[in-house]
Order: C-alpha cells, then sequence, then structure tokens
C-alpha cells in the first residue's frame, strides 16, 4: 500500500518563519505621461467663412490696382485715332484757354467791359499849359464799362493793372488821367443797364510792350484778363 505525503499537522502556521520579513507589494512603474491636447486651430481655421469672404476682397483689390496701373502706361488709342493724336488732344486740354482780346466783352462781378482800342508811346497828356509827362511812356487803354447789376455800381479806375510781356504789373496812374480833356471819368457811379466810357492811363517803361489789361468790377473782385496783343 502506497503511502501519500501528509501535510502539515493541524494548527501549524503557514505564514512565514518568525522574524523573516513579510514580502511586499509589486513596486509601481514610472508615472505615464498624460495625452497631449490636440492643437487649437488658428483665427483663420475657426472663422473659414470670414477668411474666404477676405481673400476674395483681396484678389479684387490686386486686380483694381493692376488694372489702374495699366491705364496709366500711356495714352489708348480711341477707334479711328492713334495714340499720337488723342496725346496731342490731351495736351490741348491741359493748355489753358486764350484770353479775349480787344473788342471782345468780358466780365467781372456786375460790369462788362469792352476793350476797343489801345495806345502807346504817348508822351504827354494835357494842354499846352497844364500837362505831364511820363517817366516811360504813356499807354491809354480806352474801355467801355457796362452795368450789368440790379443796382447802381462805382467803377474805380485805379482797380486796373496792366501786364507787360516780361510779366511786369502796372498800376493805373490817375493823377495823368485827370489831365484828360475828353470828358473821361476816374470813378463814376453806373446805372443798372447803362454804359460809361473811360480812359486808363499808365506809365510804363519806354521800351516795355503792352500784353494784357487786368480788368476789375471792384477792388474785392477776381478780376478778367484781356489779350492786348
Amino acid at each position: 500500500m502506497s503511502q501519500h505525503p501528509q501535510g502539515p499537522p493541524p494548527g501549524t502556521p503557514t505564514g512565514p518563519p518568525h522574524g523573516a520579513a513579510a514580502p511586499h507589494a509589486p513596486y509601481p512603474g514610472p508615472a505615464q505621461p498624460e495625452p497631449p491636447a490636440p492643437p487649437k486651430q488658428n483665427w483663420f481655421a475657426r472663422h473659414k467663412i470670414l477668411t474666404g469672404f477676405l481673400a476674395v476682397l483681396a484678389f479684387v483689390a490686386v486686380i483694381g490696382i493692376a488694372t489702374s496701373g495699366d491705364g496709366d502706361e500711356g495714352t489708348s488709342a480711341a477707334p479711328g485715332q492713334s495714340a499720337e493724336t488723342n496725346a496731342d488732344a490731351a495736351q490741348q486740354d491741359d493748355e489753358p484757354a486764350e484770353a479775349p482780346g480787344i473788342g471782345e466783352n468780358v466780365s467781372d462781378g456786375d460790369f462788362e467791359f469792352v476793350v476797343t482800342e489801345i495806345e502807346t508811346g504817348v508822351g504827354r497828356i494835357g494842354s499846352e499849359f497844364l500837362n505831364e509827362q511820363p517817366q516811360g511812356q504813356f499807354v491809354l487803354v480806352y474801355l467801355e464799362v457796362t452795368n450789368t447789376g440790379s443796382a447802381a455800381e462805382t467803377f474805380w479806375t485805379s482797380e486796373q493793372g496792366l501786364v507787360d510781356i516780361e510779366g511786369r504789373t502796372h498800376s493805373a496812374d490817375d493823377s495823368a488821367a485827370l489831365l484828360l480833356d475828353d470828358g473821361e471819368f476816374l470813378l463814376t457811379e453806373i446805372n443798372p443797364g447803362n454804359t460809361a466810357r473811360t480812359t486808363l492811363v499808365f506809365d510804363v517803361p519806354a521800351d516795355a510792350e503792352p500784353a494784357a489789361v487786368e480788368l476789375h468790377g471792384s477792388m474785392f473782385s477776381r478780376g478778367v484778363t484781356v489779350n492786348l496783343q
């Protein structure tokens, strides 16, 4: 008959021997890092509709700049015309209009003027016994003045000027104009619709050549230029 091994008798402690250390709990491994947070989307990705709208605006602006630049490169020829013809026309548009001349009506304020004649090289004004001689030469500008306003207005000869071909402006010589013996006036009140005649007198250098006369309806008006050439 076979014998089987027998276990420890009842009551025998089954733990580790007295004085022996208790078995340790398993040592935890290193802490695992937390998974990274998902990356945040930038402003353009979070606002796709607005980004698309801004892109369209930028594209339109670039096209507009390119188109305006092409237009400044030169003057395009109109149908049936050369580029030179259009360039000449543009240059003529930039040139100032020629001033009206002798015999033409011009207006400033409530007055309408017509220069009827000009006389240069005058060496004396007045009579044999009472006269005045110029420092250079007298230039006489014969003028008609019409009041086109609705009330009486005064025309002042002292507010008028003569421009020579060198661009110098000469004021009227009222003291010499006082010696005119043909009923001319220095200043007078002109009623609406009436026309008066006067002569403007200018003392200019002997070698000066008149180019234009500047006429003013009043001392505060802008004035108008009449070509004397």
